[in-house]
């Protein structure tokens, strides 16, 4: 069964899977998304799990990315060090059946004490490269759970930073003194623009989340902005810590379309020029990509 006549690529991660059904001429000819993430496969069920993704795309060679490949998934696909391309990767798949089930490997940085990984957003940052959709010198931001900020040089993986917002305001709408009035809808705008405002200003992050109560119960804001303002405070602080990685002017926000557009409103704050990349048709080309070096 070879690669060339067709196969299937899953991003699968913590909570969530989406796979895709790519045909011979590289298209996405079939799709779908669950919450069937690593979380929710019993020990000894990843067998299964791949015959039930088989059963609804087809019986095609299969290509796996995203935390299945993490020391809590499947087989432990070890990181490649960063500098790192595609090649590097394909270089480096960990073959759970020969052939046929392929792991992509994360990728890792070290330097001077510094120390991060990533494990998914290698293969879309890496396929926006391939699809001509980021430059090959670049600043990238791909926000989600946790956010990365990533600097390619020379079409590689060079250096990046991970920002735990995403988590940080999960935790906050759930078990935080804030419940109560950040769990609504986030939307930009003005409220979110000035969290994101304030949070570019540097000011101790953790005072100026308990303020966001403080200023509810004084009168000097109204608690219906409370959650966008709260994810302007962290983006901006997000967004601080990630712009000194580089001095781009133009930056590159890669990921779902709803994350990517907060980012962007929160970049052009800060007086830099976001550019949007959508992270699934990334993630088809870097599967694509991946696939043709398997050949």
């Amino acid at each position: 069964m070879a690669w060339k006549d067709g196969f299937i690529a899953v991003d699968w991660g913590t909570t969530n899977r989406r796979a895709y059904l790519i045909n011979s001429d590289g298209l996405c000819a079939d799709e779908f998304e669950d919450g069937q993430g690593i979380l929710s496969v019993p020990a000894g069920g990843f067998g299964n799990a791949v015959a039930e993704i088989r059963r609804r795309l087809g019986d095609k060679p299969l290509l796996l990315a995203g935390m299945v490949g993490s020391n809590r998934g499947w087989v432990d696909a070890p990181y490649v060090p960063a500098p790192a391309g595609l090649d590097d990767l394909a270089r480096a798949l960990v073959w759970p059946e020969q052939g046929r089930i392929a792991l992509v490997p994360g990728v890792s940085f070290l330097c001077d004490g510094d120390a991060d990984v990533m494990r998914g957003e290698e293969l879309q940052l890496l396929g926006a490269l391939a699809a001509g959709l980021v430059s090959p010198d670049a600043l990238v931001c791909h926000p989600g759970t946790h956010n990365k900020w990533v600097v390619l040089r020379e079409g590689r993986i060079i250096r990046f930073r991970t920002v735990m917002t995403g988590e940080l305001f999960n935790v906050l709408r759930e078990h935080s003194i804030l419940a109560d009035l950040i769990g609504g809808t986030v939307e930009g705008g003005r409220a979110f623009a000035v969290g994101v405002r304030r949070g570019l200003s540097g000011d101790c992050l953790t005072s100026e989340l308990f303020k966001i109560r403080a200023r509810i119960l004084l009168g000097e804001a109204e608690a219906s902005d409370a959650p966008s303002y709260a994810s302007g405070l962290l983006i901006g602080t997000d967004v601080r810590a990630g712009l000194g990685e580089s001095d781009e002017q133009d930056i590159v926000v890669m990921g779902r379309p709803e994350l990517t557009k907060l980012y962007s409103e929160a970049i052009q704050i800060a007086g830099r020029t976001p550019h949007e990349v959508n992270g699934e048709q990334a993630f088809l080309a870097g599967a694509k990509g991946i696939a043709e070096l398997i050949e």
